[in-house]
């Protein structure tokens, strides 16, 4: 079931690629490349829907968003380290290098545009 937050992360994509765009003259977006943290509750074809709710009429009009999923990473406050984390098994995290308990989520609930082919 989508929410709001969809939306309002859709209208945030669709002014950065409505930036470059007019930036380096583009008279059609094709495709956006996303990466979206593993750990976010953003989901593929609400993003994809209210995309094409919001860009209509305007260069980015059509433009088919590709998501790709990155994973969650912590980092040890005792050490460090970074480290990527399996959340299926998250009852004791601790840190690889080191062993401590003391961590923290640095990456996994972002979202990011990566590249648009554009015309």
């Amino acid at each position: 079931m989508p929410d709001m937050h969809e939306l309002s992360v859709t209208k945030d994509i669709l002014e950065i690629i409505l930036k470059y765009a007019a930036a380096n003259a583009v008279t059609s977006v094709k495709t956006i490349t996303l990466e979206v943290g593993e750990l976010s509750d953003l989901e593929g074809e609400w993003l994809q829907w209210y995309f094409d709710m919001t860009a209509q009429g305007t260069v980015a009009a059509g433009a088919r968003l590709e998501i790709g999923r990155v994973p969650a990473r912590m980092g040890c406050g005792g050490c460090g380290a970074e480290f990527v984390v399996d959340f299926q098994n998250t009852e004791h995290i601790v840190c690889p290098s080191c062993g401590s308990r003391d961590v923290r989520l640095v990456s996994g609930t972002e979202y990011t545009v990566k590249s648009m082919e554009a015309v």
